[in-house]
């Protein structure tokens, strides 16, 4: 895409007039990470009136240990794809002394053609879905994460900063009000950085675990939210740095507590009229919204990977510490992977509790929304609510360790019709090579228990 000279006017007018000295160009790999480049603001308005911002396809390619996977889809020859900025996303970096924006991009191979493999766009290609029948989906994360000690080396293991009475935060316990004033002075930042880079916060408590918290974003249709949860990751973890911590986003930092969640609330909208179409005018719950659920249950176990994308998301995963092990779904029932929360008729939405605060928030939205689309399109009929604590159930279990969970992607026709071949068979690979990569690390259980015993 080519930008106009109107719209370049227009950029370099808010530029200027934010004294912007550097631009960030901003896109997500599969990890959730921002890749991209840093530039003066000349040859960023200079790049947009041809593809002049490039990156090489291998970023589709990278794991998080930073090693490249290569297939039909990401070859060996790297050839550079072109970021085309979508300046509604531009925003001020308010953490750098000289003025700095980012703007978040979307590659495209020459000529304009989508990459289908970026992150950003299978969200958007699933949202284009729902569009093509007159809905949009809204949803809302619901982010937990550690803050931690900073330590000499980061393979030592994890422990809890000291708060502002200078105690280490092991035991302040759910919803205390005296774990957030412990670190008051760090969310305020957090809640400052997140109002200049156009995030919407809506709530923060202190949730189970020692210095473990959780923020809500508010609701939205979902490349907003994606592109806000994206850019809320990196504010978190800049703020806890300039307070001489960390924030960890890791699914199970601690073996024996509390795990990490992005709770995700979804609904969904007729495009006309602006209702709900999970609930009618009476208030009852709607075929479309039994669908939906139906399609959560029938098609997660083969998105987890996008859900659950690391071999330590699947210690949080288990029938201890509050996090679902199954699909079952259930009215105002935390032990369900699928809650329905109380509420009026506009309100009506599902709420999945199945992904971790590890994922790719533009690979999750992605996940858990094809999901319910196949779900609505197939007609499916979902089991009956439980109204039982779901964790000891047999039925509907899910996925228990990574490689299993690849395996039903894998086996899953239907996403690779909705999701594409491409990112699929892409996403599988970089998958695999980081789990073989895992598992050929020698662990400190191994150094402990093994390296002077057998």
């Amino acid at each position: 895409m080519k930008y106009d000279s109107k719209k370049i006017d227009h950029i370099k007018k808010w530029l200027a007039k934010n004294n912007i000295a550097d631009v960030e160009i901003l896109v997500s790999d599969f990890a959730g990470i921002s890749r991209g480049k840093v530039m003066p603001t000349a040859k960023f308005v200079e790049g947009l009136r041809s593809y002049g911002h490039r990156v090489p396809e291998a970023l589709f390619g990278l794991g998080i240990n930073c090693d490249f996977t290569y297939n039909q889809f990401v070859t060996e020859q790297e050839v550079d794809l072109f970021l085309v900025p979508d300046l509604q996303t531009m925003r001020i970096v308010p953490w750098h002394e000289t003025p700095t924006a980012c703007v978040i991009c979307d590659p495209v191979k020459e000529g304009g053609e989508q990459t289908n493999i970026a992150p950003r766009q299978v969200l958007k290609h699933v949202v284009s879905l729902y569009e093509k029948k007159g809905w949009m989906p809204i949803v809302a994360p619901e982010f937990e994460f550690f803050l931690l000690a900073r330590q000499e080396t980061i393979e030592r293991e994890p422990m809890p900063p000291r708060g502002i009475s200078g105690k280490i935060a092991w035991d302040t316990g759910e919803l205390s009000i005296t774990g957030l004033e412990e670190f008051k002075a760090l969310f305020s930042d957090i809640s400052r950085y997140c109002r200049v880079m156009g995030i919407q916060i809506d709530t923060l408590t202190h949730e189970a675990g020692p210095a473990q918290f959780e923020v809500n974003i508010s609701h939205g249709e979902p490349i907003g939210i994606a592109d806000q949860a994206f850019m809320f990751k990196r504010i978190v973890k800049r703020v806890a740095i300039q307070h001489g911590m960390f924030a960890s986003f890791m699914a199970k930092p601690y073996p024996d507590q509390y795990g990490s969640a992005m709770h995700m609330h979804q609904s969904v909208i007729d495009t006309k009229s602006g209702k709900n179409i999970f609930a009618d005018s009476k208030g009852n719950d709607t075929p479309l919204f039994m669908s939906f659920i139906a399609g959560l249950q029938e098609y997660i176990p083969a998105v987890m990977p996008m859900l659950a994308p690391y071999a330590n998301s699947y210690l949080r995963i288990c029938d201890r510490f509050d996090a679902p092990v199954n699909t079952h779904w259930g009215r105002e029932n935390r032990s369900a992977g699928l809650r329905v929360p109380s509420g009026g008729k506009s309100a009506r939405r599902v709420e999945n509790r199945i992904a971790g605060a590890d994922v790719n928030p533009y690979l999750a939205f992605a996940a858990s929304l094809v999901a319910g689309y196949i779900g609505m399109v197939e007609k499916l009929v979902p089991d009956d609510p439980t109204d039982e604590p779901a964790y000891k159930t047999d039925r509907h279990r899910l996925p228990q360790h990574l490689f299993s969970s690849l395996d039903e992607m894998e086996a899953c026709e239907p996403l690779r019709k909705y999701l594409g071949e491409a990112f699929v068979q892409t996403y599988l690979d970089v998958k695999r090579e980081e789990y073989m990569a895992n598992i050929n690390a020698l662990s400190p259980w191994e150094i402990r228990y093994l390296m002077l015993n057998v």
